[in-house]
């Protein structure tokens, strides 16, 4: 929700908003635009309920997986799941950005801003890809991403939290969608392992 507009065409917080979060909300519209210029522009969002939403950050997202040699679709479920494409999004536990970061995570992958669009989709393929690397299942992969490594090493698979089992269906889902949204085929059993096509 917003307030009013500022001098420079942004929304501004409605309310008393101590000037630390006042300036993170302007560093992340900063970002968002950033983002949304090196994709390409802003697109149009769908409010279809067959389609999958459209976002800014499909330029972004698609150079990233290339990079590590992951499905385009996979990496946009991950972050519709995560963050609903909202760079600024923070966790009750902490995580942040459009692929929720932990702090320690982000220090490891070396994403000094997990704010940043661009670092943090980086960030985020990077891990994806050592975590499908690590486990050789994509479920397998998504729930350590959702619940950790340890977490699926102790429990010898996909953990017994339903908030993890559900985020495992829902990327899965989530990536059919896309798929099915730009033409390609799903991989082996619906799910493969994450890797691009062709």
């Amino acid at each position: 929700m917003t307030g009013s507009v500022s001098s420079k065409g942004l929304p501004t917080p409605v309310g008393t908003v101590g000037r630390a979060r006042t300036d993170r909300l302007g560093r992340g519209l900063e970002l968002y635009a950033r983002a949304a210029g090196a994709a390409g522009g802003m697109r149009p969002v769908s409010f279809s309920p067959d389609a999958p939403p459209r976002s800014a950050f499909d330029g972004i997202i698609e150079a990233a997986a290339r990079r590590q040699g992951l499905d385009a679709p996979l990496v946009k479920a991950v972050v519709e799941a995560e963050s609903g494409f909202n760079p600024l999004a923070v966790s009750r536990a902490g995580a942040k950005g459009l692929m929720q970061l932990m702090d320690g995570t982000a220090r490891s992958l070396g994403v000094r801003d997990p704010f940043d669009p661009v670092a943090s989709v980086e960030g985020g393929t990077r891990l994806l890809r050592s975590l499908l690397d690590r486990f050789g299942s994509l479920p397998l992969a998504l729930a350590a991403y959702n619940a950790g490594t340890g977490a699926v090493e102790r429990f010898g698979g996909i953990p017994p939290f339903q908030e993890t089992r559900t985020y495992v269906e829902r990327v899965l889902a989530l990536q059919k969608r896309y798929q099915a949204a730009a033409g390609i085929g799903t991989a082996e059993g619906g799910e493969g392992v994450g890797r691009t096509t062709g």
